[in-house]
């Protein structure tokens, strides 16, 4: 049985409660400390309010790792770095593969990740090439295409609850290691070249990578390890990190694309539903903008105290941005979405997310929740409309929060809504071009 939200309130100090109405959680969520503790409350919190996680009681384990593998972060620059191992063998990619998660419940994707052994070995995030064996192996892991057997020993039993962070998927108990042994492994021909191109860029890789088909969470896998670049400068970097290093890479090379292509015809939203988290996508026929709007309800993950919804966002003009986002990881997500979807339409238009997070929505399970729920709206036909009136008044049918609220927020709904364009005053023909 899972904790209830309400349970929260008795756990948590006047400071946390203060920084929790503020709204400073959802803001921080967990990543930057802004309350100025040393480890996230809230996250604290679930973790001692979450069931164990199945105990390894042995020192030795043997499994089929999906292949999954993790880069810590703290103690940076020297971290801990392993393989994800479950005590089964057998057809296991399902327990580390994001984009096949959409439809499944909050309970399944706990359960595939708290299946899931952390192994640990320290090693500074430049010693990737003289790391020892258990680098070494981990490193191949991490370029693999099928689950792969794998042996480990570690130097105590495995302890430990599932670990949750809202950019990371969740996973289980952890132990140092002092052995790793992999059987007969199936790497990916396309990882396998870039890694071997000790003259390729990263950024090229990556996109390289994606441009082939790869799933992104393939890819930010083998960044972690520091499988891409040029060969002096790899290095490991966390796992929390390089999901959003990707996201980020692939959303800029996309969005420099889109805004070469003709705008749409049609003002478009899309809408899909996970985790009692709802997503209402609105396309507008206008130069590339970008933007993710938040609404957090009371007894939500991160407003899990408040008597009232709490939104915050970020957005980009045509030209991006220059700073990190507020938001979070799920904004680089979200964008990559976007850009796809109009990149194979090679079409442009400003965007705008509105996601509606509800009481259903307890847990942290990571920024692909974001990703996937996107690409599923995007999947879907769209409504339809000629006016942002007409568009409004299909929004107000959706969300439970007063349009009025997003409007003021919302830096893309004012600009299309109160910004005149040349647009405004001519004809924009069938293939989406002004005259």
């Amino acid at each position: 049985m899972q904790p209830s939200p309400q349970d929260f309130g008795s756990l948590f100090d006047a400071d946390t409660k203060a920084a929790i109405s503020s709204g400073l959680c959802i803001q921080c969520r967990g990543a930057k400390l802004l309350c100025g503790k040393a480890r996230c409350p809230i996250l604290v919190r679930w973790d001692s309010m979450m069931k164990t996680a199945p105990m390894i009681d042995r020192v030795d384990l043997d499994g089929s790792s999906p292949p999954g593998v993790f880069v810590g972060r703290f103690g940076y620059p020297k971290v801990f770095v392993g393989p994800l191992v479950p005590p089964v063998h057998g057809d296991t990619q399902i327990l580390d593969a994001p984009e096949e998660w959409v439809g499944r419940s909050m309970e399944d994707i706990v359960r595939f990740r708290s299946t899931l052994v952390r192994g640990m070995h320290r090693v500074h995030v430049m010693d990737v090439d003289r790391g020892g064996r258990i680098v070494d192996l981990t490193r191949e892991l991490a370029l693999g295409t099928v689950p792969a057997d794998v042996e480990v020993g570690f130097e105590r039993k495995p302890r430990g609850r599932v670990v949750l962070d809202d950019n990371v998927q969740p996973f289980g108990p952890s132990a140092p290691l002092r052995r790793l042994d992999i059987g007969t492994l199936q790497i990916d021909r396309n990882l396998d070249r870039a890694s071997s191109d000790t003259d390729l860029r990263a950024k090229e890789a990556v996109l390289d990578m994606y441009g082939r088909g790869l799933p992104v969470s393939k890819i930010q896998r083998a960044f972690s390890v520091g499988a891409f670049g040029i060969e002096k400068n790899r290095r490991f970097v966390p796992t929390r990190w390089s999901i959003t290093a990707v996201d980020d890479t692939i959303g800029k090379d996309l969005r420099e694309m889109v805004k070469t292509f003709p705008l749409i015809n049609d003002i478009r939203v899309f809408e899909t539903i996970g985790f009692d988290d709802r997503f209402l996508v609105v396309m507008v026929p206008r130069p590339w903008r970008y933007e993710l709007i938040e609404a957090w309800y009371p007894n939500t993950l991160w407003n899990p105290l408040g008597r009232e919804v709490v939104l915050f966002g970020d957005h980009e003009g045509f030209e991006g941005r220059t700073t990190y986002a507020s938001i979070g990881g799920c904004y680089y997500a979200a964008r990559l979405a976007i850009g796809e979807s109009l990149e194979r339409e090679r079409r442009q238009a400003a965007t705008v997310i509105l996601r509606e997070t509800h009481p259903g929505y307890i847990m942290p399970v990571g920024v692909w929740n974001v990703r996937e729920h996107v690409r599923a709206a995007l999947r879907q036909p769209p409504h339809l409309f000629s006016t942002m009136k007409a568009t409004l008044d299909h929004l107000r049918t959706r969300l439970d929060i007063p349009m009025e609220r997003y409007v003021r927020m919302s830096e893309v709904l004012q600009h299309v809504l109160y910004q005149r364009t040349f647009d405004d005053y001519s004809v924009i023909d069938s293939r989406g071009h002004v005259s």
